[in-house]
């Protein structure tokens, strides 16, 4: 008989949660409108997500699991924070919690509001409120789902044991299907009979249309496909498809009608997992679209903000460009960075390249060289026509080489399609009035949009003269945190789970990878190091900026017993615009888990 107590679990720090307010209002609550007392009694998982943060989409189908299995304690609640001008526009929002399949209540925050309560620096964010109003936790990034899991169940035991929480259906009511023939499609390819086929992407199919883009002649792969995107015709005559959801790649022969897996694992890759090696045992991270150039399969890697390449003789993979880092940096593919590259089109010479979170235009040459036509980084975009080195786009998903060397841009968040002439070095407009445009295939002298949020493929000629748009430039809209000039300290905060310890077997379990823009911001600090702080220098004559920041923890289960405990990576990248001014804060915490004591 064992006779010591049971070792007390920690005390949380209590702080109330503040309420949800956003203009935009309720989805997916029958019309109602939710408050925090509304919600009293159960455990609330708020996540701050932005439709356009592949991240984020990776969180949501982290919870899946966690949603279903605790349904009657557990109400999550999206909390839609958006980063570009047009994820602020309500119906953008209504059309993104569909083709996602949100299942919970949706708060439409357009200004940010509830972000700003919550000091939320990050997509996505997760904050867990406890049954009587308080927060409890807050984790930055992915790969938390075991964690929140932990500790929602131990939510469940203290307040069932305090008479706290209420048990019963949660407020979500699921909005009324809507019956069309696509629905947000993603992508399309023209096959050798004159067909297109389409990545239907919110029914988890490919469909093929006749030559008319409308006539439905078949459905593929249903109960095979998870949100698919891009395809390539392979010289063979099959189709690669990106299986999206699905972390893999697979082939589909119009001829017979099968159906492939030839690269992935099902599982999503991170932070050390193999990065080549035979395609089926090495892990991929949302692969967006797929083009054959040089004898490959190039994958834009949307998840880990990277090429890779799939050699059908060999059947491997590896990294071709990238480093994981999100942003914009041009040079040798090796250290290249890219932010969800989603779009790719091949020329003999170039590899062009749609890099939606920087609303940027780049290209890979034969060299394996990296180069940015058009765009600035990830904080500044609009629709802006003229020189290409001060055009903008929002958020683009789509390029498409034309005869004539140029190319044609889905520019998806100014609902246009866009051209950039290297000739000339000009971004014109060729079109507007589309809805979400996400890809383009051309058809003899037209091209053939996929208008994603119209659900359908729209068919245009391609214009003599350029549609005359007025210029507009954004920024961002988060506010830049003040800062005091000088020594500035950076705090990640992460505190491993309940029942996890940091996994120190193989050496150190965190990294800490610090950068800016401009990088004249930092005179020290920069780098990457093991420790998750870092003293920062700041220049006393740049007075605004932003600062870089990438952080890793793996966690293993804290067992004895077990030789092989689970262990959990969790990773989250910032960008914090910062302004420098003397009543700044000296110090900068971000949290990746825990709360900041």
């Amino acid at each position: 008989m064992n006779d010591s107590a049971p070792t007390p679990a920690p005390r949380r720090a209590r702080v109330r949660a503040p309420e949800l307010i956003g203009k935009g209002g309720w989805l997916n609550t029958g019309g109602e409108e939710l408050t925090l007392a509304d919600l009293r009694g159960k455990i609330v998982l708020l996540d701050f997500w932005t439709f356009c943060c592949v991240n984020c989409l990776h969180v949501l189908d982290e919870l899946r699991d966690l949603e279903e299995k605790h349904r009657d304690t557990l109400v999550i609640v999206g909390v839609h924070s958006p980063k570009f001008v047009h994820e602020a526009e309500h119906r953008a929002v209504v059309d993104a919690v569909e083709r996602y399949e949100v299942h919970h209540p949706v708060l439409d925050d357009p200004e940010l509001a509830t972000w700003k309560q919550y000091a939320v620096r990050a997509w996505p964010t997760l904050v867990v409120i406890d049954p009587e109003g308080y927060v409890v936790a807050q984790h930055a990034g992915e790969g938390h789902a075991n964690a929140i899991r932990t500790l929602v169940e131990e939510l469940e035991a203290e307040h069932e044991a305090k008479g706290t929480l209420r048990r019963g259906d949660g407020p979500y009511v699921a909005p009324e299907p809507v019956a069309t023939d696509l629905r947000f499609p993603g992508k399309a390819v023209v096959l050798e009979n004159g067909n297109f086929l389409v990545s239907d992407t919110t029914r988890h199919q490919l469909v093929e249309l006749a030559e008319d883009g409308e006539s439905v002649v078949r459905r593929i792969g249903e109960g095979v496909f998870r949100e698919p995107q891009g395809l390539a015709l392979l010289p063979d005559g099959k189709v690669v498809v990106a299986d999206t959801v699905h972390h893999a790649l697979r082939t589909y022969d119009p001829e017979t009608g099968a159906i492939e897996l030839v690269a992935g694992t099902g599982k999503q890759w991170w932070q050390g997992s193999p990065t080549s090696g035979p395609a089926l045992d090495v892990d991929l991270s949302s692969p967006w679209d797929v083009a054959w150039w040089q004898g490959k399969v190039w994958i834009a890697m949307a998840g880990v903000h990277q090429l890779w390449t799939y050699d059908p003789e060999t059947r491997t993979v590896g990294v071709a460009a990238g480093t994981t880092n999100e942003g914009l940096v041009d040079g040798p593919a090796a250290e290249a960075w890219f932010a969800q590259p989603s779009g790719l089109a091949a020329t003999e010479d170039r590899l062009w390249i749609a890099d939606s979170e920087t609303s940027a235009v780049r290209y890979i040459d034969t060299e394996g060289v990296v180069h940015t036509a058009v765009g600035t980084g990830l904080f500044d975009f609009g629709h802006r026509d003229g020189a290409a080195d001060q055009a903008l786009l929002q958020h683009p998903l789509g390029v498409t080489a034309l005869p004539d060397g140029s190319v044609a841009v889905s520019d998806t968040y100014n609902h246009a399609l866009r051209r950039f002439d290297p000739a000339t070095g000009e971004v014109t407009t060729l079109a507007t009035d589309l809805r979400e445009p996400s890809d383009a295939v051309l058809v003899g002298g037209d091209i053939v949009v996929v208008e994603s949020a119209r659900h359908r493929l729209t068919r245009l000629r391609l214009p003599e003269e350029a549609v005359q748009v007025e210029s507009a430039a954004y920024r961002t809209q988060r506010e830049a945190t003040e800062v005091a000039p000088g020594r500035l300290r950076l705090d990640v905060v992460f505190q491993a789970p309940t029942g996890q310890k940091l996994d120190e077997r193989y050496g150190p379990s965190t990294r800490l990878l610090v950068s800016s823009t401009p990088p004249e911001l930092l005179l020290g600090g920069e780098g990457t190091g093991t420790d998750l702080f870092r003293e920062l220098d700041l220049n006393p004559d740049v007075t605004e900026g932003v600062l870089h920041v990438s952080a890793m923890a793996a966690s293993c289960d804290d067992d004895p017993a077990n030789e092989y405990p689970a262990c959990h990576v969790h990773q989250q990248d910032w960008g914090v615009p910062v302004k420098v001014t003397e009543s700044g804060v000296a110090r900068l915490p971000l949290i990746l888990a825990g709360m900041d004591g």
